[in-house]
């Protein structure tokens, strides 16, 4: 863990970035960062530390002589002119993976990975951790309930990181989860994506292959036996001093609309979530939770009080009629979520899906929605007008989207407003409705449209 250095960090305002500087600074290190745009919470969160940039915007002047090294964010560009200016002064170099390995060489290191579901086995084992009074370091995407930051790096020995794909760095265009050198990986499934840099499925899968291999000798692979892409991994992966385990899901019921899942005394235990998937997700997280330490009474017991973290499946009007908010950006994730929603409130479900990462705008990879949608009774796909402008992108038509998705009943809005109206009409007034995306729809109010 460093203490007493000077550090600066570039595209400081991410969710993890600023929270690692935030970290960084209480553990006795002199911070500064820089961005061009920040937004809340980030922003709030910096100027209560007083970390808030002077002035937004990236300067030679920031990388002074004195820092012992830079951390930079994904969202840099190569050409960043205090990123030229770091390497030009032999100032070290690290993107975050690489400092929360760096942190972290003394820890007992779990990766949680896979194409969804990522984030909330993390936060499960966060949570179970915490009830059983285990000390523990955490590296999260989105802010876990019960937790005030996405990141914590101290002194304890062990620590839980979910593993992001995604490239490290503008230098360095291999996944982040291959930085961590971790003990235990979970693989909770593989759909393909981000198709901006990961051109088809076979390069997309081969990432995940070259994660388990760095599994060191007594590690574990943790693996759901449900996915024809994570069999075949499963199935290439030849190293005999590493140990495979598989889960699949939670048995459950459902009893006047509460989800109960069976102890292993076959006992019914009440639960705040449901969903096939995050029965899954329960599954996978009860087996890494086994090999820390905790007996399987403890997690049952502790699973009791988990609440999903922001905007998984989040209730945000529980009324007559439901409305719930959910994180979903891939195919797979989008028709579970639809699913899940649809059997457990048995009910018309009026869908708002969000075409918000960089895949969705390829027509090839937006061909993988097909059927995606077919669990609901009203679907509105949203495409923002400004996005499409910022990344000179031709707008896909209305038959092109119900061509994609294989559905004739789309309606399509590319305006916030106009997308405020269309919910809003009568025909929809007796509808559940469950809005998803990885953005935010053009900064939407939906808590107030649905009220």
């Amino acid at each position: 863990m460093h203490s007493n250095s000077n550090i600066h960090i570039i595209s400081i305002g991410g969710s993890v970035m600023h929270d690692l500087a935030i970290n960084l600074k209480k553990n006795g290190n002199v911070v500064t960062g820089s961005d061009d745009k920040i937004y809340e919470p980030s922003k709030s969160n910096l100027k209560k530390n007083n970390l808030y940039p002077k002035k937004l915007g990236y300067y030679k002047e920031n990388i002074a002589k004195n820092l012992d090294f830079v951390i930079t964010g994904m969202h840099t560009k190569s050409d960043n002119i205090e990123l030229q200016t770091a390497k030009k002064n032999r100032i070290p170099i690290y993107s975050y993976p690489e400092f929360i390995r760096k942190s972290s060489d003394n820890k007992h290191r779990i990766v949680i990975a896979g194409s969804h579901g990522k984030t909330t086995i993390t936060s499960i084992i966060m949570h179970v951790l915490k009830k059983n009074k285990i000390k523990f370091d955490y590296v999260i995407g989105g802010r876990a309930n019960g937790f005030t930051s996405n990141i914590k790096i101290s002194e304890n020995p062990l620590i839980i990181i979910e593993g992001d794909e995604y490239l490290t760095s503008p230098l360095d265009k291999n996944p982040k989860f291959l930085k961590y050198d971790h003990h235990i990986v979970l693989l909770n499934g593989i759909e393909w994506d981000h198709c901006n840099v990961f051109p088809n499925k076979k390069v997309y899968i081969k990432q995940f292959e070259s994660l388990i291999n760095k599994t060191p000798k007594g590690g574990e692979i943790i693996y759901y036996d449900g996915d024809n892409n994570v069999e075949k991994v499963i199935n290439d992966f030849k190293n005999e001093d590493v140990t495979l385990k598989s889960f699949n899901r939670e048995k459950s019921v459902i009893k006047n609309n509460i989800c109960y899942i069976h102890n292993d005394s076959n006992e019914l235990v009440k639960i705040n979530i449901f969903g096939k998937h995050n029965l899954q997700n329960l599954a996978g997280s009860k087996l890494v939770c086994e090999q820390l330490g905790i007996k399987s009474k403890n997690f049952y017991e502790a699973i009791k009080s988990y609440q999903l973290p922001e905007n998984r499946l989040s209730l945000i009007l529980n009324k007559k009629n439901k409305v719930f908010r959910d994180f979903a950006h891939s195919p797979s994730k989008l028709s579970s979520t639809i699913e899940a929603v649809k059997k457990f409130h048995k009910k018309k479900l009026l869908v708002v899906y969000e075409l918000h990462s960089s895949s969705s705008f390829n027509k090839k990879f937006l061909k993988t929605y097909k059927d995606t949608l077919s669990c609901s009774d009203d679907s509105i796909i949203y495409l923002s007008e400004s996005i499409l402008k910022n990344k000179k992108i031709k707008k896909p038509s209305i038959n092109e989207m119900r061509s994609s998705f294989n559905c004739k009943k789309i309606k399509y809005v590319n305006d916030p407003k106009k997308l405020e109206t269309l919910i809003s009409k009568k025909i929809y007034i007796n509808h559940n409705k469950l809005f998803m995306s990885s953005g935010n729809f053009d900064g939407l109010n939906i808590q107030k449209i649905v009220k």
